[in-house]
């Protein structure tokens, strides 16, 4: 079993505490998010490998060498500022914090994510043509693998759009993006990929692959079976992993978030996190269904 950790939510920069909690006590139990009566038991003692996803690791920096599971990390690092990231911590630190765990773990155990990627009248083509660049120099021998995406419209990016007021990509600004992408990222030692995009930038010089494909899980845990991960749209073709986030608990606020789609909600959850329950947000009760869950 891998543990998605998580893409419901940024739990390595603000449940970081609780997360080790349950590693130290041997498991974690999360709802179904559509069935939420029905809840999953895992044991740590069957988990393969972890994928950290966070756009802040700084809390989990001084707890990796407790972690005996594998891991690795997948940082999502992009320029927008508080109007559309409100609560991300400045991106120098990031970056720093990125370097640290590099020296940790090693390069090859992190993916760098500039995702997602959308213009509009501050944040314009030049400006991510400009700041990618940059960040490559910065993050230059620290990271070797960075993968981005487009903006999707989920049901918060709907809301969200009187803050972002996206532009429609045209095919000269994919060339752009493609063609500097590209070479910024070779100058630096980087290879430059997309993850189920139907505008892949293959042409330019881009991978197309998956963000944790059978071979990286393969690598990560010693093992070669893996499902495909079903709960995903049918163009994603990474594995299997359990989630144990929940959405709407996630504090960053970032307007294209498809993970927050209630900020009365997240506000409302934030207040019943209970560091010592076994679950991200409340507590077991008698109507509960629990499963132990293998895989």
């Amino acid at each position: 079993m891998i543990l998605n950790v998580s893409g419901r939510t940024d739990i390595v920069a603000f449940y970081s505490n609780w997360f080790m909690k349950r590693l130290n006590e041997g498991y974690v139990m999360v709802r179904n998010p559509f069935y939420p009566k029905k809840v999953s038991k895992i044991n740590f003692s069957d988990v393969d490998g972890i994928v950290f996803c966070t756009k802040n690791p700084i809390p989990m920096l001084d707890k990796l060498d407790s972690i005996k599971i594998p891991f690795i990390f997948h940082v999502t690092l992009t320029p927008y500022k508080k109007d559309i990231e409100p609560n991300v911590p400045p991106k120098g630190k990031v970056i720093e914090a990125i370097k640290t765990l590099s020296k940790k773990i090693g390069k090859d155990k992190i993916w760098v994510r500039y995702d997602p990627v959308f213009i509009n009248d501050n944040y314009t083509l030049e400006y991510h043509v400009k700041n990618f660049d940059r960040m490559c120099e910065l993050l230059d021998g620290y990271v070797s693998k960075i993968i981005i995406s487009f903006l999707d419209m989920y049901q918060n990016v709907r809301y969200n759009m009187p803050y972002l007021k996206p532009k429609t990509l045209m095919e000269e600004d994919y060339k752009v993006i493609g063609t500097s992408f590209a070479d910024s990222a070779k100058r630096h030692g980087m290879t430059v990929q997309t993850c189920a995009e139907k505008r892949n930038l293959s042409e330019y010089g881009f991978k197309v692959s998956d963000c944790v494909t059978k071979e990286v899980a393969q690598v990560l845990t010693n093992k070669t079976k893996f499902k495909t991960w079903t709960a995903r749209a049918k163009k994603c073709k990474c594995v299997s992993m359990v989630d144990i986030g929940e959405y709407n608990t996630c504090m960053h606020m970032c307007r294209y978030c498809y993970a927050n789609y209630d900020e009365v909600k997240v506000k409302d959850n934030i207040k019943i996190h209970d560091p010592n329950s076994p679950l991200l947000t409340q507590n077991i009760t008698k109507e509960d269904e629990i499963t132990i869950r293998k895989n």
